[in-house]
C-alpha cells in the first residue's frame, strides 16, 4: 500500500486513548438515562413560632368575671313593667340592661374617683351630673383625692321598673366589694377606708324607649 492511501496512526492512537477517557469517566460518573431517581428538594421549614412574651405591670387589663344576675319572676309587677318596656322597644332584653348596668356602674364609679366630668355626662342625666360635678369641684377646691376600686361585684338584680308614657325606669341594686376613701392633700384620710368593704347601692337609670340613642342615664344613685 502506498503512503498516499495508508491510515494514519497518529489518528488510532488518539482515538484509542479518547475512547478510553470516555469509558473511565462514565465508570466514574455514571450515565443518566432520564428515569434515574433525583434527590428531592429540601422540604420548606415551617416557621418557628415565637411565644407571646408575658404580659407584666398590669398593661393589659383583665376582663372582670360577670356578677350573678338575678330578674324578676315574669307574673310580678316589676316584671310586668318590664314585659310593657318590651312592647315598646322590641330590642330591650332585662338580662342584657343588667349587663350594660354593671358596665356603666363600674365607668360612673371610676370617673367620678378621677374627676373625669367628660365620662360622666354621657352616662348621667342632667340633674344627677349637676350634683356629681358640684362634688368633685368640691373636692377640688379642697385639695382632696378620691380612690375607688371595685374588687368585685357580688349581686346585680333588678329592684324596680316603671313606665311612664314611653320613658322606662330600671332600678338595679348592686351589691359589691369595695376599696373607697378620700384623702387630703397632705395624704390624710378625711373619709371611707382602705380595707374592703361590701356596698349596696340602688342606681336608679331611665331611658325614653321610642329613642334610638340605646344609652339608660342614671337618674338616682343612694345606698340600700
Amino acid at each position: 500500500m502506498s503512503a498516499s492511501g495508508s491510515f494514519p496512526i497518529d489518528l488510532i492512537l488518539f482515538g484509542m486513548i479518547a475512547a478510553f477517557l470516555v469509558l473511565r469517566l462514565r465508570s466514574i460518573l455514571g450515565k443518566r438515562t432520564g428515569f434515574e431517581q433525583q434527590a428531592p428538594p429540601p422540604m420548606p421549614q415551617a416557621p418557628v413560632r415565637k411565644q407571646a412574651p408575658p404580659i407584666i405591670e398590669g398593661r393589659v387589663e383583665p376582663v372582670p368575671p360577670a356578677a350573678p344576675q338575678a330578674v324578676p319572676p315574669v307574673a310580678s309587677p316589676t316584671g310586668q313593667a318590664l314585659a310593657r318596656m318590651r312592647e315598646i322597644d322590641r330590642g330591650f332584653d332585662p338580662a342584657r340592661f343588667l349587663a350594660g348596668a354593671e358596665q356603666a356602674f363600674r365607668m360612673i364609679v371610676a370617673a367620678f374617683a378621677s374627676g373625669d366630668r367628660v365620662g360622666l355626662r354621657a352616662l348621667l342625666s342632667d340633674e344627677t351630673y349637676k350634683a356629681f360635678e358640684e362634688a368633685i369641684a368640691a373636692r377640688e377646691k379642697a385639695g382632696e383625692t378620691q380612690v375607688s376600686e371595685i374588687k368585685s361585684i357580688e349581686t346585680l338584680a333588678i329592684d324596680n321598673a316603671d313606665v311612664r308614657g314611653t320613658v322606662g325606669s330600671v332600678t338595679a341594686r348592686i351589691v359589691s366589694d369595695q376599696i373607697s376613701y378620700t384623702h387630703d392633700k397632705n395624704g390624710r384620710p378625711v373619709a371611707g377606708t382602705d380595707a374592703v368593704t361590701e356596698i349596696t347601692d340602688l342606681w336608679t337609670f331611665e331611658r325614653d324607649l321610642t329613642q334610638r340613642d340605646p344609652t339608660w342615664r342614671l337618674v338616682s344613685a343612694r345606698s340600700g
